[in-house]
């Protein structure tokens, strides 16, 4: 019998720019349900990138995410008593929740410095395809690019 299909959670646009990525930035950096500090967190990082890069900050936003989300991921498939890793492409809800994902756990594995201005600096790596989340995409396209031997197990 199959699962249900699970009824999808819409997140509601945010305020200042109307985007649902910025409400999905605000919402992963929240923590213990201090969404007015994940605001004005996420709010002064984007100021802080669109300075710096001289471009509208959604823009700079949008293609962090692209840069930073994988075409491909690893998934395991246990097939005649053996473990394989199939690599498979990622839907592109998928993919935008893994670039924030990981841009944000960049920014939570930095010590030192105003979580505002690490995020700044991961979106503008992100932007200029460097930084943490970049090189997390790279590793996992290496390791599918490694197994796609078992692509044929993908189904």
């Amino acid at each position: 019998m199959r699962r249900p299909i699970k009824k999808k959670n819409l997140v509601k646009p945010d305020l200042k720019y109307s985007s649902i990525l910025v409400s999905k930035f605000i919402n992963k950096i929240m923590l213990e349900g201090r969404k007015a500090a994940a605001t004005k967190i996420v709010y002064g990082a984007l100021e802080m990138a669109e300075k710096k890069v001289g471009k509208p900050a959604l823009e700079v936003l949008e293609q962090a995410a692209a840069n930073a989300g994988p075409d491909l991921e690893l998934k395991s498939r246990r097939i005649g008593g053996a473990n394989y890793q199939v690599p498979i492409e990622v839907r592109p809800e998928r993919k935008m929740t893994l670039a924030i994902r990981w841009i944000v756990d960049v920014v939570r594995s930095q010590k030192g410095k105003p979580a505002k201005e690490k995020l700044a600096e991961e979106f503008i790596n992100a932007y200029n395809n460097t930084g943490g989340a970049v090189k997390k995409k790279a590793d996992t396209h290496r390791m599918a690019d490694a197994n796609k031997a078992f692509a044929h197990f993908a189904w």
